[in-house]
């Protein structure tokens, strides 16, 4: 097993000390434009996160055991060396690219997103309002495992993934340099992500480099200002609710379904999904009993025929000068 160190532990001191000073720098140089904290917000995201480092080491130990399985029967193997660490990194931003993309259409994996981006802030602390159901991950990164990297490497990857995303939510940073915003993903990339209008919805999904948005078509600059926030936002500080309010809509939702296949939209398509309005149903002349009158190309049942309207007698036709009649 590769000896790699724990990136997230090792973070934890920084994460606090920089959201410190954000909240101080709000202090000192309000801005009243931007989001900013409140308290009982903030609160909950750090909570969010807090319980998430609880219920990951829970979750950890079904995935383990299938990353474990597929690493034994796979005959490849990527050593942990200086040059193959750059390109698991990159590997796995790509794989988590396509797995940040699912959650945001699957809405059974949006239940479990949605607490990241279920506060109306955007700051540090937003960045540590993570899931507790964080078990919806684990098959993106299945490839990586069968290509023979290790299970601890990926774990590694991961890690210097989340780390590299704290730094991004936060508005205190403008527009970096063009080189690099054209290829990494940056605050100003990060708050159109996070951001409920609809020309920004479900865009910028990079964790790392943003480059996989422009390949994919999922791209969008920062034009106009980020509203955050849900498009139904919720009303609640409560962490369990916060953690579980889309699961427990798509249960109301999955109840009241009327068949098996809205059942399986209401799972499995976006998270705005909803079934076909029923077509009118056309009606057969044939099996109408009575006439049929046709009104605007649709038949419909006649109670009595109807009768020609009378005609009143022509007056006769006068021409002006110059004009023909007949």
């Amino acid at each position: 097993m590769p000896n790699l160190p724990d990136v997230v532990l090792w973070s934890i001191p920084a994460f606090v000390l920089l959201t410190v000073l954000e909240i101080v720098s709000y202090r000192l140089h309000p801005d009243d434009d931007a989001a900013g904290y409140e308290t009982k917000d903030a609160a909950t995201s750090i909570t969010m996160g807090l319980g998430s480092l609880v219920t990951d080491l829970l979750w950890k130990i079904p995935v383990l055991a299938i990353y474990t399985a597929v690493y034994a029967l796979t005959p490849l193997r990527v050593d942990v060396l200086w040059w193959t660490v750059p390109l698991m990194l990159l590997a796995q931003d790509f794989f988590y690219y396509w797995s940040h993309r699912g959650h945001h259409v699957i809405r059974l994996l949006w239940a479990c997103h949605v607490v990241h981006h279920s506060s109306r802030k955007f700051n540090l602390s937003t960045a540590l309002r993570q899931p507790w159901t964080s078990l919806t991950s684990w098959p993106f990164y299945l490839p990586l495992i069968a290509c023979g990297v290790h299970p601890a490497a990926l774990a590694f990857c991961s890690s210097v993934n989340l780390v590299y995303q704290f730094w991004i939510h936060t508005e205190r940073i403008g527009k970096l340099p063009r080189p690099y915003e054209f290829v990494f993903n940056t605050p100003s990339h990060h708050r159109v992500h996070h951001a409920s209008q609809g020309s920004y919805l479900d865009r910028n999904f990079g964790g790392i480099l943003i480059v996989w948005d422009r390949m994919f078509g999922s791209f969008a600059a920062e034009v106009e200002r980020p509203v955050y926030g849900l498009t139904k936002n919720i009303t609640t500080y409560n962490p369990l609710r916060v953690a579980t309010h889309e699961y427990a809509a798509i249960a109301r939702d999955v109840r009241a379904a009327g068949s098996w296949r809205e059942r399986a939209g209401r799972m499995f398509g976006g998270p705005g999904w909803q079934p076909a309005e029923p077509r009118a149903a056309a009606v057969d002349p044939a099996r109408l009993d009575g006439p049929v009158a046709v009104t605007a190309g649709l038949p419909v049942e006649a109670t009595a025929p109807v009768a020609p309207a009378p005609v009143a007698p022509a007056a006769p036709a006068t021409a002006a000068p110059g004009e023909r009649v007949g």
